[in-house]
């Protein structure tokens, strides 16, 4: 699901103007931002023994995505950009931190866990849907198509003569960038 990530970043930027696209897109992937380090210092790590295709690594990211975890980091995000954009701001940040949580709840195998730590050892969370390959890339595809369109619709509208070329550059652009986040992914 890493590109259909952005897919919500091009709709929420659709719905909210001020903020910067940047800000969306680093909101979308800051649980896996946060998990690199973690990663690197063994705190959490991924499991390649399945294989290393599309859907096949269990990530135990015991803290980041962890759904306390992500609800917190999503929380110092949105109060992060709240003193940025304001309030409108810093809630539509913080859902779209938290975005990448549910996301990932629908395609991640049981590797989720509820407390940061898997502390308590409580059930892990995760429906699966990498398991089936050619639903969930449809799934994702379609997240990217209609958060492209939303973009779309957003970037060209009220558009006069002379931001007609700058909106027609920013469409493509957002659109190329999707599409190699699709690639990437899969």
């Amino acid at each position: 699901m890493f590109a259909g990530h952005f897919g919500i970043a091009a709709a929420v930027k659709a719905t909210q103007p001020r903020l910067p696209l940047w800000s969306l897109i680093v909101a979308t992937q800051l649980l896996d931002i946060l998990f690199i380090p973690l990663n690197l210092a063994g705190v959490e790590r991924t499991d390649t023994s399945i294989g290393t295709g599309y859907g096949e690594t269990i990530f135990h990211a015991d803290y980041t995505h962890s759904l306390v975890g992500a609800l917190l980091i999503a929380v110092v995000a949105g109060f992060a950009a709240r003193r940025a954009w304001g309030a409108k701001g810093g809630y539509a940040i913080a859902s779209v931190v938290f975005s990448h949580w549910l996301l990932d709840l629908i395609v991640h195998r049981a590797d989720m866990p509820i407390l940061p730590g898997n502390a308590g050892q409580l059930p892990l969370l995760g429906f699966g849907l990498w398991k089936y390959a050619g639903i969930s890339m449809i799934l994702e595809t379609a997240i990217l198509a209609i958060g492209f369109a939303m973009y779309v619709r957003y970037a060209m509208k009220g558009t006069g003569k002379t931001s007609r070329k700058k909106a027609t550059a920013s469409v493509i652009a957002m659109g190329l960038f999707l599409a190699l986040t699709m690639m990437i992914s899969v």
